[in-house]
């Protein structure tokens, strides 16, 4: 890859920009860029990064998850029924509690592969259907009184940095390696690039299909326990709105919404660019609804440059072939 091809990756011009917009945050508030504030802003988009680690394997086959921040209800709100009301030890409600939210994972991946619906129907069914799920097994009742071993997950340190931030940094390392240096990997770009290819090269697309979208289930099943540690209450309306944060961090990260492109690293640099955003305009003062107006405005013209720098890089190989 030459210099050129480099600095028309969209990764890059979202590093910079994201670059750009701290040090115009840092000098509008000396709080902004102190250790504590970076620290805790790192926590609190730890839940929303871990679905959208998810979510971008998900994208990247030209589908879409609408249901994550149903299953984030469900599995909070089980968490404790199982705990409190069932009686079941603590750890075991935890994995259970796991296991029901990749099972609606994988729920999501068998009506997409099987029944032929649509990823976008299929998941809005299924978000109605899991928080449907969720206040009927509340009950409008809140869950309290976790031990404080358990509130290690959501508010406990680990050489100065939060729990949760080193979960999101080994999941993140993790969806890295699996999307872009394995077998699995080039199958889910493969799949998003040319289903019907994908299927005539030998690619089992409806397995890779399920794994994904089980994977989706599982990390907001522990987005959701996080959530649960990090707050000390269950409640059924927690994660609403959530898929869509996930969705725009993927997209403003550069995964094409048709399928086929996109990285664990510009998803990343996507979520810190909507947290700092967030964080640097309410330390101005500016109410959330400018701060969702701008990251609104944000993601159309990222999506504008996106597509203008494939156009770019397609111009440029055309040049070098002529």
């Amino acid at each position: 890859m030459n210099w050129r091809s480099l600095l028309l990756r969209h990764e890059t011009v979202l590093a910079l920009l994201l670059v750009v917009v701290l040090a115009f945050l840092s000098e509008s508030s000396d709080k902004f860029l102190t250790i504590d504030n970076l620290l805790n802003q790192a926590r609190l988009m730890t839940e929303v990064g871990l679905i959208a680690l998810a979510m971008t394997f998900v994208i990247v086959t030209g589908g879409i998850d609408l249901s994550v921040g149903s299953i984030v209800g469900v599995v909070a709100i089980l968490l404790g029924v199982l705990w409190q009301n069932v009686g079941l030890p603590l750890p075991l409600a935890i994995v259970l509690a796991l296991a029901i939210g990749t099972l609606c994972g994988v729920v999501n991946g068998l009506i997409i592969t099987r029944f032929k619906v649509p990823p976008l129907i299929a998941t809005l069914a299924t978000l109605a259907l899991y928080r449907g799920l969720a206040e009927g097994i509340s009950q409008a009742r809140s869950v309290r009184g976790y031990p404080e071993w358990f509130l290690v997950f959501g508010q406990g340190q680990m050489f100065d940095i939060p729990v949760q931030v080193w979960v999101l940094f080994v999941a993140a390392i993790v969806a890295a390696c699996i999307l872009g240096l394995t077998v699995f990997g080039r199958s889910t770009y493969a799949i998003g690039s040319n289903e019907v290819a994908a299927r005539f090269s030998g690619i089992s697309v409806d397995r890779t299909k399920l794994v994904i979208y089980g994977a989706s289930g599982l990390c907001a099943s522990l987005a959701g326990v996080i959530f649960v540690s990090r707050v000390t209450t269950t409640r059924s309306d927690m994660g609403t709105g959530w898929e869509l944060d996930a969705i725009t961090a993927v997209v403003l990260g550069g995964t094409s919404i048709f399928g086929g492109r996109g990285t664990i690293i510009g998803t990343a640099l996507g979520l810190a660019l909507m947290q700092a955003l967030k964080n640097g305009l309410l330390l101005r003062g500016y109410k959330g609804d400018s701060t969702i107006i701008l990251i609104g405005t944000a993601l159309i013209l990222t999506v504008l440059l996106s597509n203008l720098i494939v156009l770019l890089s397609r111009y440029s190989g055309r040049r070098r072939a002529a």
